[in-house]
């Protein structure tokens, strides 16, 4: 059996992340609002290994809102353009595009890393997201 060679290692910028990450940390710029179904660009940042990373000098990426808790907190799933198969990615269509909700990477995000809303999924997508997720955790 032939193992697939791994990818290079992707060279990080940990710094740059970090001078930025300070700056969004000391901002008072919270949106006026937001709500489950809309799509963000969110300074998501540098992460650790599989995690996703943000692209860009804003180290930002759509991210899905799912779930909000406060106008300071939310769960959010990022996006990727990528084409991932398998039970962890789920197809969408937002403003013409394709992507793949990142299920996996579920997490909770500050809205202090909001950038500018995206757009907003459907209804019906939206329920087969959670309906994913539930599943997912169960």
């Amino acid at each position: 059996m032939s193992k697939k060679p791994r990818k290079p290692p992707v060279i990080k910028r940990f710094k740059a992340w970090a001078k930025l990450k300070r700056k969004i940390q000391d901002s008072t710029n919270i949106p006026e609002g937001y709500k489950e179904r809309e799509i963000w660009w969110i300074s998501l940042g540098h992460n650790i290994g599989v995690e996703e990373d943000g692209k860009n000098d804003n180290f930002d990426r759509p991210v899905l809102i799912i779930r909000g808790f406060s106008k300071y907190q939310f769960w959010g799933c990022p996006l990727s353009t990528t084409d991932k198969e398998g039970p962890y990615y789920h197809p969408i269509v937002v403003n013409g595009n394709v992507s793949k909700v990142l299920l996996s990477q579920l997490r909770v995000l500050d809205t202090k890393r909001f950038i500018s809303k995206y757009g907003m999924l459907n209804k019906k997508d939206f329920a087969e997201v959670k309906q994913k997720l539930i599943d997912f955790m169960s």
